[in-house]
């Protein structure tokens, strides 16, 4: 008797409900979190393939330095105590005098 109330009540919600909300729910998470994270990435690598060479940048790790040398992978970050060899995905921040001009008055 028991047995038979309880498969009623569960066949009572149906499934189209759950289906449209887990849809929805995915829905939400792509535009709000995957699609922008993805955005971030693409104009990131398009920025670590427009570096040049004598461009002012600050890695990942926070070396400010200028580029002495680039390759297909990775570039010569020339500092204040020497130089160093480090991977092209390293780059984070360009630092040019070009990109921070203040306007005079």
């Amino acid at each position: 008797m028991t047995s038979s109330i309880f498969l009623q009540a569960g066949a009572e919600g149906g499934g189209w409900g759950t289906l449209l909300l887990f849809g929805g729910m995915f829905i939400i998470m792509y535009f709000f979190m995957i699609r922008p994270t993805m955005q971030r990435q693409k104009k990131e690598k398009l920025f670590q393939d427009e570096v040049k060479v004598g461009d002012q940048v600050v890695t990942t790790s926070g070396i400010h330095g200028r580029i002495g040398q680039l390759s297909d992978d990775h570039f010569i970050l020339e500092t204040g105590a020497g130089k160093i060899k480090m991977e092209r995905t390293a780059i984070s921040k360009e630092l040019t005098t070009a990109r921070y001009k203040t306007i005079e008055k």
